[in-house]
């Protein structure tokens, strides 16, 4: 389901933009994030929630038929096996709307990228 051209400047505008089913994914995938990654920043970036730590963390996005997760190409290639039964690209992922959202996938892949964003704040 693709957005309308309105300029979100918050998470909540964004997903207050989609029916009530699909709202509850999208809020479940925050607080899924949120919890893989407490101390992340949340924004709008591309038109997309996104979170950042030391950079862009992960992003995600509602289609017509499946949720957009956007960690990275490194995110993807460490979970590389787990998401093969997944259409995706290098830095992206499509989870389809016909079937179980892999809650427990995402807060991984978030905890991955969080570690790896974390050594380069060190650096």
């Amino acid at each position: 389901m693709e957005t309308n051209n309105a300029e979100y400047k918050t998470i909540d505008e964004y997903i207050a933009n989609f029916p009530a089913e699909l709202q509850t994914i999208l809020q479940k995938i925050r607080e899924v994030i949120r919890e893989a990654a407490p101390e992340a920043k949340e924004k709008i970036s591309y038109q997309m929630p996104a979170f950042e730590l030391n950079g862009n963390l992960v992003y995600y996005a509602a289609f017509k038929k499946h949720i957009g997760f956007y960690p990275t190409a490194a995110g993807i290639s460490a979970f590389q096996e787990e998401l093969s039964g997944y259409k995706g690209a290098k830095g992206s992922v499509q989870f389809p709307l016909n079937k179980p959202i892999p809650y427990d996938l995402i807060k991984r892949i978030t905890e991955y990228r969080a570690a790896e964003n974390r050594q380069k704040g060190k650096k």
